[in-house]
This record gives C-alpha cells, sequence and structure tokens, in this order.
C-alpha cells in the first residue's frame, strides 16, 4: 500500500527536543558548494512581550488593518500566466477596494479601479476575458488600456472633461511572474519590499514557473491566524504526526531579513527527534509517498540502495526529474533545494517554497470587512522548458465552505495535511475568544516569524 509506514514508534518527551543547528550540520555533509543564503540570518531586537488576543477578532483592529496597512503594502494578486493574452483579467477584492488586473492589447498588465466612472457600478463581477470594459448600467466603455472609448449621450457630459474620462490606475509591478499591486503611489518599489527574495532565488527558474493547482477556499478564521499556521514547523507532532517520519520539524532554521521578509528551513527526509527507531527506508517510503511535493509520489516503487540515506536517494530522485522537467542541469544543487521547506513569507500575505520544483504559494486574504474569516489560495507551481511555449495556469478551484482542501485531487498529499491545519483554525477563534489571560504568548525562537510579522503590522497601525 503506497501510504506512511503504520509501524508503531515510540514518541520521545517533548520538552528539551530540537536544535536549530542541525540544518547547518546537514548543509556541511553537501557535495557541492552551499549558497550562502542558506546560512542563518539571526533575528534581533524583536523581545517576548505577549499579544492582546482581540487582534485576531476585534472589528475595530480589523478597521485599523483595512484603513491604515492595507492601502499601503504590496499584495499579491496572481500569477502572470493566469492572464496570458489581451483581455484577460482577475478582479482583487480587498475590504470596500476592487480592482480589476487586466493584460493589454499591448501586453501591459494594469490594474483598474473596479467602478464606472459614472454612477459607480462595478466593471466587472468577476475576472475573464473581454475586448473592452463597458458599464452594465448605461454602457460606458473602456479599452484594455483604460482610455474611454464610448461616452453615450456625449453632449449631455460636457462637464466631464476629457483628463477625468480615463479609468483611474492603482500601481502593479511584477517578481518571476507574480503580479502585485500597491495603492499607495509613493510606496518603494516591489524589489524593494521584497529584500533578498529575487536573489535567493535568482536560480529556481521561477520566471519559468507556471501553476499547475490553484485551489480557493474561504476559512472561518482571521486572515492573520491562518497565514501563522505556516510560520513554524514545531506544531507538527500534535497537528501531523503521520510526517514525523520524514520531516525534521524542531530542528527548524528560523531567518529574518528587515520588516518585510522572513524564513523557515525544515530538513525533509529526516526524522523527527520526536520519533525512536524509524528506519532510513521508512524515512524514504514515507517522504515519497506523504510529503506532497517530490518529484514521485508512490513510495512502494522505490527500493533504498544499501549504504544510501533517505536524504540522499529523495535528494537525487528529485534532482533528475526536476532537471528533466525544466531542461536545465542541476548538478550543482544541494540536496537542501531539491527536497526541504525552505518557506518564506513577504509581509503582510504571501508565501512561498523556494527550491527547484513545486513551489507551493499560500495567499491569506481578509474576506470583506468580517475579521473572523479569510479567503485562502494554495497554489503549486510546475516549471516548462525555455525554448518551449508556456502553458496556461490552471483554473481556480474554489471549494465550498463544506467540501475539505483533501477533496481536491490535484492536491494529492497536501490536501489531507492542509485539513489537519484548517481544523485548528475555527478552535483557535474560539479558544481565543475564551482567554482569561488576554494574551498570546510566543516561543521566543520557533515563533519569531509571528512575532516579527506583527512587528511589522504595528509600524503601519501607528501611523
Amino acid at each position: 500500500m503506497n501510504a506512511p509506514c503504520t509501524q508503531h514508534h515510540s514518541l520521545n518527551a517533548p520538552e528539551n527536543l530540537g536544535d536549530p543547528t542541525t540544518f547547518q550540520r546537514l548543509l556541511d555533509e553537501e557535495t557541492v558548494p552551499v549558497p550562502e543564503f542558506l546560512r542563518p540570518a539571526p533575528p534581533a531586537g524583536l523581545g517576548d512581550a505577549d499579544m492582546a488576543v482581540s487582534r485576531y477578532f476585534s472589528a475595530d483592529f480589523h478597521k485599523q488593518e483595512m484603513d491604515k496597512m492595507w492601502p499601503r503594502v504590496w499584495q499579491f494578486v496572481a500569477r502572470d500566466e493566469a492572464i496570458p493574452d489581451a483581455g484577460d483579467h482577475v478582479v482583487h477584492d480587498i475590504g470596500d477596494h476592487s480592482v480589476i488586473v487586466m493584460r493589454g492589447d499591448d501586453g501591459v498588465v494594469r490594474a483598474f479601479a473596479n467602478s464606472c466612472l459614472h454612477r459607480g457600478i462595478a466593471l466587472r463581477p468577476t475576472g475573464g476575458n473581454v475586448n473592452q470594459l463597458r458599464c452594465p448600467f448605461h454602457g460606458f466603455t473602456w479599452d484594455l488600456a483604460g482610455a474611454m472609448k464610448s461616452l453615450p449621450c456625449a453632449w449631455d457630459f460636457k462637464h466631464f472633461g476629457r483628463d477625468r474620462q480615463d479609468l483611474p490606475q492603482v500601481r502593479v509591478e511584477t517578481w518571476a511572474g507574480f503580479i502585485f499591486i500597491n495603492f499607495d503611489k509613493n510606496a518603494a518599489p516591489l524589489v524593494d519590499w521584497l529584500g533578498v527574495l529575487p536573489e535567493h532565488c535568482a536560480d529556481y527558474g521561477l520566471e519559468r514557473a507556471t501553476t499547475i493547482v490553484h485551489v480557493r477556499k474561504r476559512i472561518p478564521c482571521n486572515w492573520k491566524l491562518a497565514q501563522e499556521a505556516f510560520f513554524e514547523s514545531f506544531h507538527v507532532r500534535a497537528t501531523h504526526p503521520h510526517i514525523l517520519t520524514f520531516t525534521d520539524d524542531v530542528d527548524s532554521q528560523y531567518d529574518l531579513y528587515g520588516d518585510n521578509l522572513a524564513r523557515c528551513i525544515t530538513p525533509m527526509s529526516i526524522a523527527s527527534p520526536n520519533l525512536d527507531g524509524v528506519t532510513q527506508t521508512e524515512v524514504m517510503h514515507d517522504c515519497i509517498a506523504a510529503s506532497g511535493r517530490m518529484a514521485d509520489g508512490d513510495g512502494d516503487a522505490h527500493t533504498l540502495p544499501a549504504g544510501m540515506t533517505a536524504r540522499q536517494y529523495v535528494g537525487e530522485m528529485n534532482r533528475a526529474a526536476y532537471a528533466a522537467a525544466s531542461g536545465v542541469d542541476l548538478s550543482h544543487a544541494t540536496l537542501a533545494e531539491l527536497q526541504d521547506a525552505i518557506l518564506y513569507s513577504v509581509f503582510p500575505h504571501f508565501q512561498i517554497w523556494a527550491g527547484y520544483f513545486g513551489n507551493i504559494v499560500y495567499r491569506a486574504m481578509p474576506d470583506g470587512h468580517n475579521p473572523e474569516s479569510c479567503i485562502y489560495d494554495v497554489m503549486v507551481l510546475g516549471r516548462h522548458k525555455a525554448h518551449e511555449p508556456r502553458p496556461a495556469a490552471v483554473p481556480v478551484h474554489w471549494l465550498s465552505d463544506d467540501e475539505p482542501f483533501s477533496s481536491a485531487p490535484e492536491l494529492g498529499a497536501l490536501g489531507p495535511v492542509l485539513d489537519q491545519d484548517m481544523r485548528n483554525l475555527p478552535h483557535m477563534t474560539r479558544g481565543l475568544k475564551a482567554s482569561m489571560t488576554g494574551v498570546v504568548t510566543l516561543a521566543s525562537y520557533q515563533e519569531l516569524r509571528i512575532r516579527a510579522h506583527h512587528h511589522t503590522l504595528d509600524k503601519y497601525l501607528a501611523d
């Protein structure tokens, strides 16, 4: 049966487990040069102060975010391949803002306020493809660059000057095929916002990536809770016990790079120190079968050669498959970059698993003005060869509120893992409201990405 091994393993007492230097020791065993950016970037100056529980459900706090933070940050909207042709567009909603992100006849991606300049009706209810933007109420029409084409009864609008007739635009910038918008015309460029992320990902071919999985679902929790569910790995023992045989959870490395960028690196194809007695064969089998990110998902189809570790085998399996898929020589790639969970988070709501293939992207968006609901996206990126045309992105698979992620077959082994995370979140809100201390207490190291996220958020709310 192609499933994680069910052999019983004794659990070690959790109190004294965890060694954040483990990943660096694994890097020292690499047989190829190790990129300097995989070395630690120690955090400093965050402190250990508790946080008020109301940050996760207060309507007033949510309003402050909407008024002071969201209009001033770079927001991830879509992948470039989701709107490949002229007239292709997506509608991006955040609070009361609605934006049409559209590719023009000239190939340029622009973002327009989703509001008719006549009486304000939304021009587009959803994404799709059009050859113009036409108001459904009175027929005012704009071209794909936002210039007015048709003004009905123009004789009656002499006061509507030509300088007012084009659709207002929102800033749009891209990195490696990711499209971002910002309502703040004075904000620093996206490349500054991303910090060292483009440099760290320069060799991963993300500009040749294409979306092979895109699943979206409404989650009954605050958007920050959904983001933070993936900000640390030491929840694995309690939430994802079935992946302990190949996930070195409490030995993860955590790094910070200024206000907007943070990282967690969790070694894979290594048994968790929470378990005793896991064999290398089990590690190999379970990592292939249950991780959802490796080049193959059939653990039963592989036999671990004598003298080879599971980490070496899975890494070399991925090296061969990823090189074939991308048409790129990966002989220089580290085992870490070929399999480990190297997860970057960009403030406020964008996360990406770095590496040469199978990059998972997460995004949590507030669900209108409801502080206890969010829209959650999970994407998986593949690659195409440089000389081949870019495949179109798969359509978004919207799950109903009652459908689990495991009902989306394209997610494979990721679906059940996501469901385990999502099952915690409604109980998070309930428990936060029931708190008699009124505060959340965070770990100093393993939850530093959560603390950093709130430190940055507070800087916007303080202005």
